[in-house]
């Protein structure tokens, strides 16, 4: 696993009286927080540690405070640093612009205009460490400052979509009705700001997730809890997520890890929820694979309550995990509570036979399963994969309103249209290069992914034989390509 990379947000504000925080919108094609809501900020430069700036403990303080006024200049124009104001809007415009296109550095805007950073004009707000099963992470400094006189933040289209003042009160309803997407770095901060505006560095600091503990429990929509799980999982992915739905009653979809120390932080979590008067209603299986269920018995026989799944589901894991409650296509579980919860369920077999995917209606969140992730690739191994099957369970899962994907692997996913559509075109991508490379004259699926699968190691050609092996039969089943003494053609 590699080291997070270090990066600087800053929570920007104005109104001492009745704070108001700067919020903006990530692009929904971003890999990393698309279509979610932050703070301005990004990674650490090379060059952040060769500029001067006042009033700071030590280098490495020093260092990130300088990447966080630089990247909210370049994200929003405002530049946090005395001699500014000796500075028009129409020649910062210029230099910002000038920063963007890489034609000037910030360490020259600073000196070439006499301008001296002051660490005083940033307070530390926190310090978080993306979850270990994201592709990216990051070790993020927390920032507040407020904004200078004279100024006003003008997100330029790009990584951003918008960029807006709002009240965190404000803020943290929008979240709650399902309206926006948040990580809990953002979240909290709204919940410490609705308090008002004093002390910030020790209220934004007390979390121990805000001094770099680790965090496990992840709610980026109200009452849907991410809990990654260490599993014997696929690389990259190391864990997969259970998910712990609802209000005063609550389900958990895919208890998957059988190791220890993971099954009692689960159950930690799920002590505390009925500690505080939750009830457990039942175990949700997306589907049987072993990645999925590890902690599925351990967590039926601890809580005593049914699991239930497809009944394809079912007969997979016979003698092995016993189902007691089958859930067929479109059946609604319903939990109260506020905003109350209202999981669709979804047959959606190509992954697997059995597989479940749960569309949340009041919130447009899609649990997935391993249908789209966040992490990796999918995996379609035949006979239990079916190519046809899994690009119209695809195109289903497209047309729904969601807003987010809450996937088995990885961080969960904004913008899911767009995600889907990049998996059908992968898919489709892949099929075109498979029929060409009969053409070329390679008729075994050992030969095709050869020719193929040019872009991974060869320790990874066995699976990706499975999947060649899935586009022929669908190739085969639409008159495409003809099979004889395990050779293929073209018709």
């Amino acid at each position: 696993m590699s080291a997070p990379k270090d990066a600087a947000a800053v929570i920007l504000l104005r109104n001492p009286d009745d704070p108001m925080v700067y919020w903006v919108r990530r692009a929904e094609h971003l890999q990393y927080l698309g279509g979610f809501h932050a703070y301005p900020g990004g990674q650490r430069d090379s060059a952040d540690a060769s500029i001067e700036i006042d009033h700071c403990p030590d280098d490495t303080s020093r260092t990130m405070r300088v990447c966080a006024i630089r990247e909210l200049f370049e994200e929003t124009g405002v530049l946090l640093a005395q001699g500014v104001q000796w500075l028009s809007a129409e020649e910062r415009n210029r230099l910002r612009h000038e920063i963007s296109n890489n034609s000037k550095g910030f360490a020259d805007l600073v000196s070439a205009h006499g301008l001296r950073l002051d660490g005083t004009l940033v307070v530390e707000a926190g310090r978080w460490i993306t979850p270990a099963f994201s592709p990216r992470r990051f070790d993020t400094w927390f920032f507040a400052a407020w904004l200078p006189e004279g100024q006003e933040p003008d997100v330029q289209l790009g990584e951003l979509e918008f960029g807006e003042w709002i009240r965190p009160a404000d803020a943290l309803d929008r979240w709650r009705r399902g309206k926006v997407l948040m990580v809990p770095p953002t979240i909290h901060a709204l919940e410490v700001l609705a308090k008002g505006a004093h002390d910030l560095t020790a209220r934004l600091t007390a979390l121990p997730q805000a001094r770099r503990e680790p965090i496990q429990r992840i709610e980026v929509k109200p009452g849907i809890v991410l809990f990654p799980l260490r599993t014997a999982t696929l690389p990259p992915a190391t864990h997969t997520n259970c998910y712990i739905v609802g209000g005063r009653e609550i389900v958990v979809i895919d208890p998957a890890s059988p190791f220890g120390e993971e099954t009692e932080a689960l159950d930690d979590f799920l002590d505390e929820m009925t500690t505080e008067g939750r009830k457990i209603r039942k175990i949700i299986l997306t589907h049987h694979h072993k990645d999925h269920v590890g902690g599925v018995m351990h967590l039926k026989e601890r809580l005593g309550v049914p699991v239930a799944a497809h009944r394809l589901t079912a007969e997979s894991l016979k003698d092995k995990v016993t189902v007691d409650r089958f859930i067929e296509d479109n059946d609604i579980i319903e939990l109260p509570g506020e905003p109350g919860w209202r999981l669709q369920a979804l047959h959606t077999p190509g992954h697997a036979r059995g597989h479940l995917c749960f569309f949340e209606e009041n919130l447009h969140a899609l649990i997935t399963g391993d249908n789209v992730v966040g992490i990796g690739t999918v995996l379609i191994d035949p006979p239990e994969g079916n190519m046809i099957d899994y690009l119209n369970s695809l195109k289903r899962l497209r047309e729904l309103p969601a807003s987010v994907i809450f996937g088995a692997h990885g961080p969960p996913v904004g913008g899911p249209k767009h995600k889907i559509d990049q998996y059908i075109k992968h898919r489709l991508a892949r099929e075109s290069c498979i029929v060409e490379a009969i053409v070329k004259g390679s008729t075994t699926p050992p030969e095709i992914v050869k020719a193929v699968y040019t872009d991974v190691p060869e320790s990874v050609h066995g699976l990706a034989e499975r999947s060649v092996i899935a586009h022929l039969e669908k190739l085969i089943h639409e008159n495409r390509v003809m099979h004889s003494d395990g050779r293929y053609a073209l018709f």
